[in-house]
């Protein structure tokens, strides 16, 4: 496929998306699915929940006509569909953690059955050699990595634009990867996915007006979860050890998601609360209590995936040992942790920022 070709494709899905997204909130509001305020969300009036179901029409779509140039196409839609409607049920009627978790650990080894795909190792993230998994042993690592990169981008859709600007980060940094390794239709894929996120964000931050409004609901953080980790996975582990991305490169593709994710379920162990505990705890909630409004607090924790990002396709790039970047991942992991739970302290840094001594009022 020519430049011309790709853009002008490109160009389809981008207004495919857009029609699809204008058309559903209508759907949204008739039967109910939409999102309204309380005691965690703080928006205004009852907003859609339809980004997330939009999405997946139009991935599954363009699934669907280049079934003859992806591997396991079928199952991937299959498996992608199902897991949208669960999140559907979810965002309609709020159904159980552990009916989410036991369809994602069902759907995760079809996967594993139907492709061969795991996560059978972690190359020589210790420094001690390549560690690869037992038989079996995989397959308990591979559930536990898709099931937790699906709730971590599940757990990040928390203020207006987020979900949507780290995700088009990560597949932007997928597509990079790939394309210079001339996987040129892998690299596609990344690029379709990030040109379709465009008018949701758009919608998401009320571009086409407030009361156009749409939320990205469950259906779609865990489709947009589902999707990155097998990517991942493909990229990282692939078939035969033939693979592209070092598997500690992909911790800093997704490090704002998945670090966030770790550091609250943490803290909420630490306070005796279930891990699965709805909070005001995130990232984005500490940034906002600091002082940051909410578009800065968009425009900030974009940007510390974006130099995440580019760190990992650095270290990649320039062959740094698998290890130092792990350690040094593991860093960062420790530092967030820190400065979440010292929130004062950037808040302080934030007033300076501002120019303002006026105190900002955190929690901790």
């Amino acid at each position: 496929m020519s430049l011309i070709d790709s853009l002008i494709e490109l160009s389809m899905f981008f207004f495919l998306s857009l029609s699809v997204l204008y058309c559903m909130r209508k759907v949204g509001y008739a039967i109910g699915l939409v999102d309204k305020p309380n005691a965690r969300k703080l928006h205004q009036g009852s907003v859609p929940l339809v980004g997330g179901i939009s999405l997946s029409i139009t991935v599954l779509y363009f699934v669907y006509v280049n079934a003859d140039e992806m591997l396991y196409a079928n199952w991937f839609a299959a498996c992608l569909a199902i897991l949208v409607l669960i999140g559907v049920a979810d965002d309609r009627f709020d159904i159980s953690y552990k009916l989410r978790m036991g369809v994602q650990a069902a759907l995760t080894l079809i996967m594993i059955h139907h492709t061969g795909l795991t996560l059978s190792h972690i190359g020589n993230a210790l420094g001690f050699g390549v560690w690869n998994f037992p038989q079996y042993v995989d397959v308990i690592v591979t559930l536990f990595a898709v099931i937790g990169a699906i709730n971590a981008f599940n757990m990040v859709d928390g203020i207006d634009g987020l979900l949507g600007g780290l995700s088009m980060v990560v597949f932007t940094s997928l597509g990079i990867v790939f394309y210079a390794h001339d996987l040129g239709r892998s690299a596609y894929f990344c690029a379709v996915f990030v040109v379709i996120l465009i008018p949701f964000v758009l919608f998401n931050l009320g571009y086409f007006g407030k009361v156009r409004k749409v939320f990205m609901g469950d259906a779609g953080s865990m489709m947009i979860g589902f999707v990155v980790i097998w990517v991942l996975i493909g990229g990282s582990q692939g078939l035969n050890e033939h693979y592209v991305i070092r598997p500690v490169t992909a911790l800093w593709l997704i490090a704002v998601p998945l670090i966030d994710m770790m550091a609250i379920m943490l803290r909420r162990i630490r306070k005796g609360h279930s891990p699965f505990k709805p909070d005001r705890e995130h990232f984005h909630h500490i940034m906002q209590r600091i002082g940051l409004s909410p578009r800065d607090s968009l425009v900030v924790i974009c940007m510390v995936q974006i130099i995440y990002s580019s760190l990992g396709l650095m270290g990649e790039y320039m062959n740094v040992p698998e290890y130092v970047m792990f350690y040094t991942i593991l860093i960062c992991f420790f530092a967030h942790t820190y400065w979440m739970t010292h929130p004062f302290k950037l808040a302080k840094i934030v007033r300076k920022w501002k120019g303002t001594e006026q105190p900002v009022e955190v929690q901790s």
